[in-house]
């Protein structure tokens, strides 16, 4: 009497349970991956503490205070009166042309095994405001006007990127003093402002320009507020992303460095060059944290982030989602060997290989905040290649059936390196190879005898 071992449909069962099992592990470098991401992150703020966050400027814009009645209804004496009284509010000017030209000077700096890109800025352009002509539509006459406490502002995301040198407003051919605060809504209200006389706008167009410098790290943006705003933006970054609502026409880009040219009109921003309402006092209003990079572009501004060329953690993370692939085709060739070759794989032998194969993204991971991810590959893939080989030949008794897992595995991650650089076609070539991958199994198992009926009706 002969004991049978378990039948083929068994053994693929079998498989099938620890690949499910393994589930477990990839999800783990699942989340390790993005846990150093964060450390990364965290990393990259503490680089660029002190040093000036993400930049958004905004501006400027001329705020114009005026005395307007106000009613307020008020219980006296149990009856409701109607009381009138002066306030002030601000009549606030978008420039009709505003023309900005910034020249970005970026700087690699790291820490350990991380790094974080910061820039110097430095920004200057020219600004005219006028009075509309159908002022009067907005409740307001000329003569209301306190033309001698005007004010110019200015929005910096992060006014402590501010560090170098003062900057620099003329409007009509003075120079004028400058104040902290009061910038911009778009920029939590952070900037700096000035006081002008603005009594030379009854007769013609008030004509300013300005200069500063400033530092910030990640992205610079501009949100625009001008009837007509120009935007130049050059830099010697050879990786720039063009983000948010508006993207420049027709930039330049080549290793030494990029260009580009933004011009957006007050049509798109959907927002009329005149505004007036209550004063707002100066609350500083966060806009999210200050070294965050990776905040979403805003619709209505024009943005350029200093990218670097590789992101390593982007790239190991979409490498795990892989898995599956790798430890499928690898069973799959361990079971053709087992239900077609005759060589016995224990249940533990297919938990090793896995385990093996799952350790690939930890070392992929960690090479490659240290050499780089291309080295890293390379390093991690010939690692195990040559583990699981060795470890397959002695399973499979035989080193040429070894020979055939090294060469199986070298295919795969030669495709998975691909897969990876053509991102737009992975999912065609994933499921071309899904598709070969059951064609030959069902090739190769279609006279096998899944449940062992045949051998026992023989008998």
């Amino acid at each position: 009497m002969t004991t049978q071992g378990p039948t083929p449909g068994r053994k693929f069962a079998m498989a099938i349970l620890i690949a499910m099992l393994l589930a477990v592990p990839l999800f783990a470098v699942y989340l390790l991956v993005y846990d150093r991401q964060e450390q990364s992150r965290t990393a990259r703020a503490s680089i660029a503490a002190g040093w000036g966050g993400p930049q958004t400027i905004a501006g400027p814009v001329l705020v114009l205070p005026y005395k307007a009645q106000a009613t307020e209804s008020v219980n006296v004496g149990g009856r409701q009166v109607v009381r009138t009284r002066l306030v002030w509010r601000e009549l606030t000017l978008a420039p009709q042309v505003a023309e900005l030209r910034t020249v970005l000077t970026p700087e690699r700096r790291s820490r350990s095994i991380y790094e974080a890109v910061l820039f110097e800025a430095d920004a200057s352009g020219t600004a005219r405001f006028a009075l509309p002509a159908d002022l009067a539509r907005f409740g307001i006459t000329a003569d209301a006007l306190a033309y001698d406490r005007a004010e110019l502002r200015f929005g910096l995301r992060d006014a402590r990127g501010l560090v170098d040198r003062p900057p620099t407003v003329v409007a009509n051919g003075r120079r004028l003093a400058l104040q902290p605060g009061k910038g911009s809504p778009a920029t939590g209200n952070a900037g700096f402002f000035t006081w002008l006389n603005a009594g030379a706008i009854r007769g013609a167009p008030l004509a300013v320009s300005f200069h500063f410098a400033f530092r910030g790290n990640g992205w610079l943006a501009l949100a625009p507020q001008a009837g007509d705003t120009r935007w130049q933006v050059t830099s010697t970054w050879p990786h720039p992303s063009f983000q948010g609502g508006f993207l420049p026409a027709a930039p330049r880009v080549s290793d030494a460095g990029f260009a580009a040219t933004w011009r957006i009109g007050n049509l798109a921003l959907g927002r009329s060059l005149v505004a007036s309402g209550d004063v707002v006092p100066d609350t500083r209003a966060e806009v999210g944290d200050r070294f965050d990079t990776s905040i979403t572009a805003g619709d209505y501004e024009a943005r350029v982030d200093l990218v670097s060329p590789v992101d390593l953690y982007s790239q190991v993370n979409r490498s795990v989602k892989y898995g599956f692939l790798f430890i499928g085709f690898t069973f799959v060739a361990f079971l053709m060997f087992d239900v077609i070759g005759g060589v016995r794989v224990a249940m533990v032998e297919y938990l090793l290989v896995g385990a093996g194969l799952v350790l690939f993204f930890v070392l992929l991971l960690a090479f490659a905040e240290v050499i780089g991810f291309a080295t890293a590959y390379i390093v991690a893939a010939a690692a195990i290649i040559g583990l699981l080989a060795a470890y397959s030949a002695a399973v499979l008794r035989s080193w040429r059936r070894g020979g055939y897992i090294a060469a199986l595995l070298t295919g795969l991650y030669g495709v998975l390196y691909v897969l990876l650089s053509l991102e737009a076609y992975s999912l065609l070539i994933g499921a071309l190879l899904l598709f070969a991958a059951l064609a030959g199994v069902m090739y190769l198992t279609r006279n096998l005898d899944w449940n062992g009926l045949r051998s026992q009706s023989a008998t």
